[in-house]
């Protein structure tokens, strides 16, 4: 039974003896199956579709993160995007707090549980007061999605909104002052002649 709808793969060469093959295209001449000549690595989904990058400089374990959360949000699985999406803040966030046993420092449970460490890092002005609003959305969401299992897409959005949010102010601004920092004192620096 046929469903009137094309599927894309993605394939590769199983082997460098078939390049002539390809050149040529006389694979398409083949009566064989093209399964000869080509592995199928995937086929093309809705996994593909554009997705949400990860702000600017952002580090690669967190962008990795963020990543799959995008991508868990293209296919529609609302609490797997709101787990790693809360990841994402975990990871972040974690870097932030002060060495443990610091005088005025959080207690073990803020340093442990995110729903704790944002209030703290907020209280503290280690976050910007201007995020505080949209990270609410946080401790209730992101412990819906990895607990109950009852995010819709409107909370997958909210802790994306608060996740892009707060990398931005974390990674990308600061790398982008510092960068334009440099590219002034190199317009400013003494021209040798």
């Amino acid at each position: 039974m046929n469903c009137f709808r094309s599927t894309t793969f993605v394939v590769s060469l199983k082997g460098p003896e078939f390049d002539q093959v390809v050149v040529e295209k006389k694979f398409l001449k083949v009566p064989a199956s093209l399964n000869n000549f080509f592995e199928v690595e995937r086929f093309l989904s809705l996994r593909d579709k554009k997705s949400v990058s990860p702000p600017e400089h952002v580090p690669s374990e967190i962008a990795a993160v963020f990543r799959e959360g995008a991508t868990c949000m293209q296919v529609e699985c609302w609490n797997a995007a709101g787990v790693m999406f809360r990841m994402c803040l975990d990871l972040a966030t974690r870097a932030m707090l002060p060495r443990a046993g610091e005088e005025g420092g959080p207690n073990h449970r803020q340093r442990r549980d995110l729903g704790q460490r944002l209030p703290w890092l907020f209280d503290n002005g280690y976050l910007p007061e201007a995020l505080r609003e949209l990270s609410t959305s946080v401790q209730q969401d992101g412990n819906d999605g990895a607990h109950q299992g009852t995010l819709t897409k409107a909370d997958s959005e909210d802790l994306l909104d608060f996740t892009v949010a707060l990398l931005e102010r974390l990674y990308t601004e600061p790398e982008r002052l510092r960068l334009a920092a440099e590219r002034r004192a190199e317009r400013r620096a003494p021209k040798e002649q």
